[in-house]
């Protein structure tokens, strides 16, 4: 991953060629390198190398947001959901499933541009680097952090609870990494949205309950994260109930 501003290698998917090719060419505009495929299986095949993903979700042959997981499932890296869907619900599935933000279309080349290098300031201040393996990134933050018997790795973007790997979307992972890195802290709604999302960040809350909620249901029990009504988060101690 190249710092924010710089020039990327980016995944261009999306199956109207006429707004392809406008893409392309304003990204093209500002230095970037382009390549363009029209179906999530193509998307697929052409991941490696890819700095960043621009995946529209109305794909011919498979469901965007399962194309979206996929990818997430053979890479971390950063991606942003294209769609036409406005409703809430479609935002939740397609970050649930591992998208790092989510623009509506219709939308102008400048507001994507501004969330293409807000992503890109994220991937790399949560440690993801080099395709996903650069030790300089958090601010020379431990490598492995653990709680009970829970353990992520923060060079490797993995976690493991009683040696299970767990399959976790990147906010998720993030989400746990800010709960296990201050287990004592109590973070309001606003500061976990500021990290883990943007400080500009304008969606639903909503998105951030999900997020506990499909956290809580891969770590199997709800006490793994506290709710202090009206004030935030903390992790618990489902081992001490």
């Amino acid at each position: 991953m190249t710092d924010a501003g710089e020039p990327m290698n980016i995944l261009v998917v999306e199956d109207d060629v006429r707004v392809a090719d406008a893409l392309s060419a304003a990204l093209g505009m500002r230095g970037h390198e382009i390549v363009v495929v029209h179906s999530g299986a193509d998307a697929l095949e052409r991941l490696d190398g890819c700095e960043f993903v621009l995946l529209d979700l109305g794909l011919p042959d498979l469901d965007g947001v399962e194309v979206c997981k996929r990818i997430r499932a053979l890479s971390p890296v950063p991606v942003i959901a294209l769609t036409a869907r406005a409703e809430e619900i479609d935002r939740v599935m397609g970050l649930l499933a591992g998208a790092d933000d989510y623009v509506v279309k219709p939308y102008s080349v400048h507001e994507l541009n501004a969330r293409i290098e807000a992503v890109s300031r994220r991937s790399c201040r949560c440690g993801l680097g080099e395709r996903g393996h650069d030790p300089s990134c958090h601010g020379g933050a431990r490598e492995l952090l653990t709680a009970e018997s829970l353990e992520l790795d923060l060079r490797g973007r993995s976690a493991t609870l009683e040696g299970r790997r767990l399959q976790l979307t990147r906010k998720e992972f993030d989400l746990l990494v800010m709960l296990v890195e201050e287990p004592e802290t109590v973070h309001t709604r606003e500061a976990i949205i500021s990290r883990v999302w943007d400080e500009n960040w304008y969606g639903s809350t909503r998105t951030l309950d999900v997020h506990v909620g499909s956290l809580r249901n891969k770590l199997g029990s709800y006490d793994w994260i506290e709710t202090l009504r009206g004030v935030g988060f903390r992790l618990g101690s489902p081992g001490k109930r």
